[in-house]
């Protein structure tokens, strides 16, 4: 039984890792359910293990380095098989302190390439979908677009 405890320690030193993402390695390690319940009951109790901190970590790089809006995120921190309450208050969390104006804005400049206009209906369209598909509330998205759209008349 200690062996599930040791792979469990490897694991997490690798990377921060939901209590669902370790007891689904240590199963395809082939330890035995009653072994993997009491390692990540220890590791719980030593706090290497803890949903709370990777759902924030998640939260962060999600919102840091891939510039996603708050329903991905949540759906991401979701995936890593986090509780919804715990996902919801990493998001409150990490986006408490965030400008999410500035965060959408920054993800449409990346699109748009240094560009300040966009083309056409078709490239709004397509910047529409990526945007509310990358998280972000539509009606913000809207916003954005229309106001670089009409610089295309202007």
């Amino acid at each position: 039984m200690n062996a599930a405890y040791i792979d469990g320690l490897k694991l997490l030193a690798r990377r921060e890792l939901s209590e669902q993402q370790v007891r689904q390695r240590l199963a395809r390690k082939g330890h035995d359910a009653a072994a993997i319940d009491e390692a990540v009951a220890r590791l719980r109790h030593e706090r290497a293990l803890d949903d709370a901190r990777v759902a924030e970590a998640i939260a962060r790089t999600e919102t840091a380095v891939k510039r996603r809006g708050r329903q991905r995120v949540r759906l991401q921190i979701e995936r890593a098989g986090i509780a919804k309450s715990i996902a919801r208050r990493a998001v409150d969390e990490v986006y408490g302190g965030l400008d999410e104006e500035a965060l959408l804005e920054s993800a449409l400049a990346k699109r748009l390439r240094g560009r300040d206009r966009i083309a056409d209906d078709r490239e709004f369209q397509r910047l529409y979908r990526y945007l509310v598909g990358q998280g972000f509330d539509s009606d913000r998205v809207l916003r954005a677009l229309d106001a670089r759209r009409s610089k295309i008349s202007g």
